[in-house]
């Protein structure tokens, strides 16, 4: 096999983490949480606040403000998935998401979403 098959069989083969993250900004404690299918896809969110386009304008505002040495990237919860009978990943994922937000309430003063 030469390498770049040997690349490709070896990222088929990574197993991924669904789950429930949040980004805190350190400096007033408000934070961004969500869900996302791949854990690994923080990095992703952080580049979009490094280059300007994320999602919610606040958020935006106030990384560029305090610079990104103000924000944590933090996962929350994995999501358990079970092994046997039927699992919806995304409708697991959506509760997981609804759970961390009743009990954050990442509202107003607290965070970057609305109600």
């Amino acid at each position: 096999m030469n390498r770049k098959e040997e690349l490709k069989h070896q990222y088929k083969e990574m197993k991924t983490e669904a789950g429930v993250y949040q980004i805190k900004n350190t400096v007033n404690q408000k934070v961004w949480i969500e869900s996302t299918r791949n854990l690994k896809t923080m990095n992703g969110k952080q580049f979009q606040l490094k280059m300007g386009s994320h999602i919610n304008k606040q958020l935006q505002q106030e990384w560029n403000e305090y610079g990104e040495d103000a924000f944590v990237f933090e996962v929350l919860e994995v999501l358990k998935k079970k092994e046997t009978g039927y699992f919806d990943e995304a409708d697991e994922l959506k509760k997981l998401e609804e759970k961390w937000l009743d009990q954050l309430q990442p509202y107003g003063e607290r965070g970057y979403h609305k109600r």
